[in-house]
């Protein structure tokens, strides 16, 4: 794998500037980047023992993810909790992957299983790293994180939250943690088995979009019909398209760390901020269904005040 990459580093600076300010701009009701609030309180040991761990398989990895549902579960809002949704979505698209391990249609078992671990070691370590109130916490994660037991988020924005994170800011790193282990692969080899875990997405995205909306979410994707398990489809294929060609990127940049390292800074505020874009969008359908909520329920009370009244008339 060759890869030509043009590299300024005066235009990153500026872009990691600019990505903060304009996150801070659309979220001014926030403090600051990394508020108070962190840790995994009252399970911070049981999320620390479980963190310390580190998956070789894509059995370990789900062996982790039914113990992090198991302590999310317990963690405030009882049963509610925002990142507990994440998980959840996680562990299902994980299954599945580990299904399609055991087949046919893999090409090369090897790199998807390891490529797999590496993803989830992302995940696990941002969740060590917010236990531990460590200020390097990625963006795109902290975003998530912050908002746990937040109930104005919905369930289905909460995933879609943790998926940003973990496809717009993990996968690349998880790519190139890969191609150190197996070598840089050649595209048409294991291209096809990263595109596999697409088809995985396309066929739980209209299960899972479901089990996470709200009454009034369900109403909107009843009304759009497949427009929005398309659009689904067609935003997961660009998102892990663009994450493998910023693993290229970061693969071209593996011997500057510096030049690394600003590149890194750039994708993590980059993700961060479009999971700001995404609150603020599910803050907006939040609003538009409780406005309209009590516009129906106030039609309901007039309407049966005034039957009651004609009822009593006739008496």
């Amino acid at each position: 794998m060759t890869t030509t990459v043009a590299f300024d580093r005066g235009d990153v600076q500026s872009s990691a500037k600019l990505l903060r300010e304009e996150r801070l701009r659309i979220a001014p009701d926030e403090p600051g980047l990394v508020p108070g609030g962190r840790g995994w309180a009252p399970a911070a040991e049981q999320m620390a023992e479980l963190c310390a761990d580190c998956p070789d398989t894509i059995g370990d990895v789900l062996r982790m993810l039914t113990r992090a549902q198991q302590i999310m579960n317990e963690l405030p809002p009882p049963a509610a909790n925002r990142v507990a949704a994440f998980n959840s979505l996680y562990f299902t698209i994980t299954d599945r992957v580990e299904t399609a391990l055991r087949g046919s249609t893999v090409r090369d078992a090897d790199f998807l299983e390891l490529l797999d671990v590496e993803f989830a070691k992302r995940y696990f370590e941002a969740l060590r790293l917010w236990g531990e109130e460590d200020l390097t916490t990625p963006d795109a994660w902290e975003i998530l994180f912050r908002r746990a037991q937040d109930h104005r988020l919905s369930k289905l924005a909460a995933a879609m939250l943790g998926v940003n994170a973990h496809i717009n800011h993990d996968l690349a790193l998880a790519l190139t943690a890969t191609w150190e282990r197996l070598g840089p692969p050649r595209d048409e080899l294991v291209h096809p088995d990263y595109l596999l875990v697409n088809d995985i997405f396309y066929a739980e995205i209209p299960g899972l979009r479901r089990r996470y909306s709200t009454r009034w979410q369900l109403r909107i994707d009843g009304l759009v019909g497949d427009l929005d398990d398309w659009s689904q489809r067609v935003l997961v294929a660009a998102t892990r398209a663009r994450a493998w060609e910023q693993a290229e990127r970061l693969w071209a940049l593996r011997d500057d760390e510096e030049d690394l390292a600003r590149a890194m800074l750039v994708m993590d505020r980059a993700s961060a901020y479009v999971g700001e874009l995404l609150i603020t969008g599910d803050g907006v359908v939040n609003r538009v269904g409780a406005a309209l909520r009590v516009g129906r329920d106030s039609v309901r009370t007039g309407v049966g005040r005034l039957l009651g009244r004609r009822g009593a008339a006739v008496r």
